[in-house]
């Protein structure tokens, strides 16, 4: 007759070596789901609005950033987003002269589902990035200009930011000073050729040839810079001065005219009065004389 055989009874250390391997093992699966690694870390900046961008698209991983100067704490930014950009322009204008470090954390996105993450998730670190230094300057634009004989006079726009000084957004002329300088490309509107002006504030007024018209568009730049030192051109503009003298005449004309207006008034009145007078110097030749 056959023994039935004893259930085996396994010992507490063989049950504590096998729910570790068995961890290890779901780790590694986890793992092995996961593409934790991050690149392409590039900061993306014009006028201090600044965007930290990376690769890939998750799939089943998310991201959280962190930001930091190179003397202060870590901060969090973009908290698990499946997002491959984060806006970090909030916490570099608060000093744009600074130098930042940012790094984007991965996370999979089962462990944040069940009992959260534990340890150091895996990062990748951003380049350093000086914003006063580095962010790019955009597009100029053209405020007013004005012809006016043998004088050009271009006014350029300062670009607002959204740095700020006593609850007050500051332009990039508040910001940069006089590293800030601007060039004037003008050529006369039957010309190819182009002559250049500078200014470090943000008006032209340059010598031009009576007579013609003259097109032109700007170009912001910080000469003290290393890289990033030029804008994007603005748009052209072109002056007209058949509009200035088609305006000219007009006012002339109408000079003209008023002074015409007036004197028929007067005259008109003058002749009244006249009138008047001989009409009642007429009147007492042809009355009676009385006879006492």
């Amino acid at each position: 007759m056959a023994i039935p055989a004893r259930p085996r009874v396994l010992r507490p250390e063989t049950t504590v070596a096998r729910t570790l391997l068995l961890g290890w093992v779901l780790a590694q699966v986890d793992g092995a789901a996961v593409t934790t690694d991050t690149y392409n870390l590039t900061w993306k900046s014009t006028n201090f609005k600044t965007i930290l961008e990376w690769e890939p698209k998750p799939i089943n991983h998310v991201y959280t950033v962190q930001i930091s100067t190179k003397s202060g704490d870590w901060k969090g930014k973009c908290f698990h987003t499946t997002n491959t950009e984060c806006d970090l322009t909030e916490e570099i204008v608060k000093d744009v002269k600074q130098t930042y470090l940012a790094r984007v954390l991965t996370y999979p996105v089962r462990n944040l589902n069940t009992t959260g993450y534990a340890g150091e998730p895996p990062f990748e670190d951003a380049p350093e990035f000086t914003p006063y230094l580095e962010t790019k300057l955009g597009q100029p634009v053209i405020q007013s200009f004005e012809q006016v004989g043998t004088k050009l006079n271009v006014t350029v726009q300062d670009a607002r930011t959204l740095v700020r000084k006593n609850g007050t957004f500051l332009s990039l002329r508040d910001v940069f000073g006089k590293d800030l300088n601007y060039i004037l490309y003008y050529w006369k509107d039957s010309s190819t050729g182009k002559k250049t002006a500078k200014t470090n504030t943000n008006e032209f007024l340059i010598d031009v040839d009576e007579g013609n018209n003259y097109c032109f568009k700007v170009q912001a730049v910080i000469p003290s810079r290393k890289t990033n030192q030029k804008s994007s051109e603005s748009l052209f503009a072109c002056t007209s001065q058949e509009k200035g003298v088609f305006k000219e005449m007009f006012f002339i004309v109408g000079a003209v005219v008023f002074v015409v207006i007036i004197f028929i008034i007067i005259l008109s009145v003058s002749l009244y009065k006249c009138r008047k007078a001989r009409a009642r110097a007429s009147g007492k030749e042809s009355s009676p004389l009385n006879i006492s």
